[in-house]
């Protein structure tokens, strides 16, 4: 496959001249990915995991081996040590998203989902209540339906539009203005990670001049953005660590207000979340702030290493990775939407708007024949595969944008749920064929991509032009 040459690298600057004071970052990649290239691999879905630095492994290797690390839930040398480790690094939470007034607590959970459930299942939904959602929201959000729904409170969605993917912004200040006088949950991500497009954190502000409590899904916002709780203030923020450095997996956090977590009901208690339980007396008190929401035990041995990944990202500095990554970000949507076939007809149909200044560093299409027609989307993975790239197709665990984007109306989907009969997501693909379009490509880039891999993605995209 075609890489870029010196020759490339100087065109490419000559468009993008911000992209030459990142240079460390390809010092970077080679001192710390150095597998990526010795392997000849090339990485494109950041959205989905984000790769990690041989540091982070290696510093997390000697904190284990360094000492020893007992159950935090107790006072001995051992369980003392390690509650002091997790407390430093829900300190580096807190100061990394500038939480200067210290008005949140920092939940540790296994992931963004763990988050997200977590405000589901303890938000004091009744029928007096409402959940508004974006129609362009990951499942693990559009799953806190379930919740509003087993009490009875409704749940609504405001639509985005199919060309610019953007929230339709009058429907919904409509939406919010509503004159529900329960709790009302307003959840948004602050980044698609269907299309990348960014929705305005101006949201968060508006939702709750109008009585909303807001939940952010900041996922697929924070790796390559700065979120300041000192300026947006939701009362929830779902987060996943491995999104951002890569290591560890299996840990993320609700950043949480305070005085939000006072009015939740969480539906059960178990080991830690308690101050006190009771089996004869029947009885039991929550604990207050983090304690009562981290079920069990935490990950103690692996939580620490998010203050060094933390402390990774903050020294190569947010300014140099969105330099990078819109500089390749803007050449290779360009150069895509550029590619024609003999006939004419354009060979990517991208989702989302076109503009850089609208979007993160992610780029989603369908690839289109030489009449038209789209070409199945798992193909053009099977293809990637075997040359060594790794992006990402599917509808991303994101319907709601998936269904707009491919125009997919509500009277094709309802009879597949309404006939009670549970199909896979195979099946589902296969009814789709003939009928409507789902599914698509997403090219993700991070902070260790570079021109090499851009320019692999164009030329492996231009193998489809007839």
């Amino acid at each position: 496959m075609n890489t870029s040459t010196t020759k490339d690298y100087e065109n490419f600057l000559l468009q993008y001249p911000a992209y030459g004071s990142t240079s460390h970052l390809d010092a970077l990649r080679e001192n710390e990915f150095s597998r990526l290239d010795d392997h000849k691999h090339v990485y494109v879905d950041f959205v989905g995991a984000n790769l990690y630095p041989d540091l982070l492994v290696h510093q997390h290797a000697e904190f284990l081996t360094a000492n020893t690390y007992g159950n935090p839930h107790s006072s001995n040398p051992t369980s003392k040590l390690a509650t002091h480790h997790v407390e430093t690094a829900r300190q580096a939470v807190k100061d990394y998203f500038n939480d200067i007034a210290d008005e949140y607590a920092v939940i540790f959970t296994a992931n963004a989902s763990g988050a997200l459930k977590l405000v589901g299942e303890s938000y004091p939904f009744d029928t007096n209540s409402c959940l508004l959602m974006v129609a362009d929201n990951h499942n693990s959000v559009n799953g806190l339906r379930e919740f509003a729904r087993s009490k009875g409170a409704p749940f609504i969605y405001a639509p985005i539009h199919e060309e610019t993917m953007q929230v339709k912004a009058g429907e919904l200040q409509n939406n919010l203005a509503s004159n529900i006088t329960g709790n009302k949950l307003f959840a948004y991500p602050a980044q698609s990670n269907f299309s990348g497009i960014k929705h305005d954190l101006s949201w968060i502000e508006k939702a709750q001049a109008s009585g909303w409590d807001v939940l952010l899904d900041a996922a697929a916002f924070v790796p390559g953005n700065v979120l300041d709780l000192s300026i947006h203030k939701p009362e929830f923020v779902s987060i996943s660590f491995y999104k951002m450095f890569g290591y560890p997996t299996g840990i993320g956090c609700l950043l949480a207000k305070r005085s939000a977590l006072r009015k939740m009901n969480r539906p059960w208690f178990a080991g830690g979340t308690i101050e006190v339980a009771s089996v004869r007396g029947d009885g039991h008190y929550l604990a207050d702030n983090e304690a009562g929401f981290e079920d069990g035990t935490v990950n103690f041995l692996g939580i620490p290493a998010v203050a060094n990944g933390l402390l990774f990202l903050k020294n190569i500095g947010i300014d140099s990775i969105q330099s990078r990554t819109r500089a390749l970000t803007d050449w290779t949507l360009k150069q895509l939407l550029a590619m024609h076939h003999s006939t004419g007809k354009p060979l990517c149909h991208l989702y989302g708007t076109s503009d850089i200044n609208h979007r993160g560093a992610t780029i989603t299409v369908n690839i289109l024949d030489e009449n038209g027609d789209w070409v199945f989307y798992e193909d053009v993975e099977q293809d990637a595969n075997s040359l060594g790239i790794s992006l990402r197709s599917g509808c991303f665990c994101n319907p709601g944008a998936d269904e707009t984007a491919n125009s997919i109306a509500s009277e094709m989907l309802r009879p597949i749920f309404e006939s009670g009969n549970k199909i896979t997501y195979a099946q589902f693909v296969e009814m789709a064929r003939g009928r409507f379009v789902v599914g698509a490509v997403r090219v993700s880039f991070g902070y260790i991509s570079n021109v090499a891999d851009a320019y692999a993605i164009v030329s492996f995209f231009k193998r489809y032009i007839k």
